[in-house]
């Protein structure tokens, strides 16, 4: 991916994310996730109705890497059923982990194609997915 657009990519969903603010609704599914190596703690909701993702919220504090991956999950999973959902993540986590994935699939989660050559960013960009990993265990 061209830096220029990865940076463009990035610094609009850290400015202007995706899903920001908590809702006041109890058919949400609130879980708290953090970095204990950074100052990343953010809680996620989420709406699941029929099968299917209908909405998903946060907020907190975290890094540009988290607050931006956290934005462009809500972006790709909002109307994602099980296996949808848990079809971006094993692309976005192989992606992350060197091996190799459906790029389409991932569109602007590309922006983290790099992340590996920053160990200690990776835990940032996979924040926001490890929540999804126990809601998708509900679905």
């Amino acid at each position: 991916m061209d830096p220029n657009v990865r940076r463009q990519i990035l610094l609009d969903n850290y400015q202007h994310p995706t899903g920001h603010g908590l809702k006041e609704d109890s058919s949400y599914i609130k879980i708290n996730t953090n970095n204990e190596s950074c100052i990343d703690n953010l809680d996620i909701m989420y709406k699941i109705k029929d099968g299917r993702i209908e909405d998903i919220c946060f907020d907190g504090e975290a890094c540009a890497i988290s607050t931006s991956a956290t934005s462009i999950m809500i972006q790709k999973l909002i109307g994602k059923n099980k296996e949808e959902a848990q079809r971006i993540l094993d692309n976005y986590e192989a992606m992350l982990d060197e091996r190799e994935y459906d790029k389409e699939l991932l569109e602007e989660l590309n922006a983290y194609d790099e992340i590996y050559k920053q160990p200690n960013r990776k835990k940032c960009a996979l924040l926001p997915f490890e929540s999804l990993r126990k809601i998708i265990n509900k679905l």
